[in-house]
């Protein structure tokens, strides 16, 4: 067993992250697993020889410096994707800005480590013939189906986060103005526009919901709801794309966040302005949005071979 004199530090930098940033449990709880991994490395990092790992054994945050997090980067890069290691070394550069701030150490030992080189990655996507393939294939026989059909119209519509769409209410959707209004990262609301074959859909599933009656279909509860009339969760919502994909025979692995991808994609294709998609997917950096550009690339080629004078 260690000990961990740090922990309260940790414990008030989390309580930081939800009432100063506004970050969803799942982003805490792997801040805290971060640091806490983060602090057991240093406690065997720092260790003298003599001292048993049967003993417990206090780091102090003084003797915490940019060598030894160099080295915990070395040690994650063993088991780790480049994605995983930059993750944990935010979580630590963020906790002793965090620590610099509050006067209690007077340096951020993190502040001068590199943050390793991403590997570039291409965004899963479907086509547009994937994609209508997929709606298509989404019957409405039953309540269960029109609500499938909503959902997916919606994410494809919109490209909105799939915990922004589970997280949605009846109110706020706006079928008169053709909006929806969400609560992205960091609870930045924002509004976003949305097409008709989505509304209709969504209007489908709630009128057969509303004639069904029950608790679920108050207009001030939540817009997609379970088999027990309780808020749709992303998991359950990742499940049933899962069963789509595969009745349909699609080969390309498809996640709700794909549909968020595959949105991006087709926007960029048809010519929309990367900072106009940039305000749409609520992203904070343009730079987050760019990389959708690399998927669009041979769409670009077309365009060029078709359109310059001179080849």
């Amino acid at each position: 067993m260690e000990s961990h004199p740090e922990k309260p530090l940790v414990e008030s930098f989390i309580e930081s992250l939800v009432t100063e940033r506004g970050y969803s449990d799942h982003t805490c709880r792997a801040y805290h697993k971060d640091l806490t991994d983060f602090f057991d490395f240093a406690a065997d990092y720092l260790r003298p020889r003599k001292v048993s790992q049967e003993r417990p054994f206090a780091v102090a945050l003084k003797q915490i410096d940019g060598i030894m997090i160099r080295g915990y980067l070395g040690f994650l890069h063993r088991k780790n994707k480049k994605t995983t290691v930059a993750r944990k070394l935010s979580a630590i550069r963020s906790f002793f800005k965090f620590l610099e701030k509050k006067g209690h150490i007077s340096e951020n030992p993190a502040q001068h480590v590199m943050t390793p080189k991403q590997d570039k990655t291409i965004p899963v996507y479907l086509s547009v013939d994937e994609m209508f393939r997929l709606l298509d294939s989404i019957q409405t026989d039953t309540l269960l189906d029109l609500r499938n059909r909503a959902i997916f119209e919606t994410l494809y519509s919109s490209g909105i986060r799939v915990s922004e769409l589970t997280q949605m209410n009846l109110a706020d959707v706006d079928f008169e103005g053709a909006v929806i209004r969400v609560l992205g990262k960091g609870n930045r609301q924002r509004m976003i526009p949305v097409g008709q074959k989505a509304l209709t859909a969504i209007k489908a599933y709630r009128q057969l919901l509303q004639k069904k009656g029950g608790p679920g279909a108050a207009p001030d509860g939540p817009l997609f709801l379970n088999r027990f009339n309780k808020r749709l969760t992303p998991r359950s919502i990742a499940r049933i794309l899962k069963q789509l994909v595969n009745a349909v025979g699609l080969l390309t692995p498809v996640s709700p966040h794909a549909l968020r991808h595959t949105f991006a994609t087709h926007m960029l294709d048809a010519g929309a302005d990367l900072r106009a998609v940039q305000e749409l997917l609520g992203h904070k950096s343009l730079s987050t949005t760019q990389k959708y550009t690399h998927v669009s690339i041979d769409h670009l080629m077309e365009t060029y071979d078709k359109a310059h004078p001179r080849k």
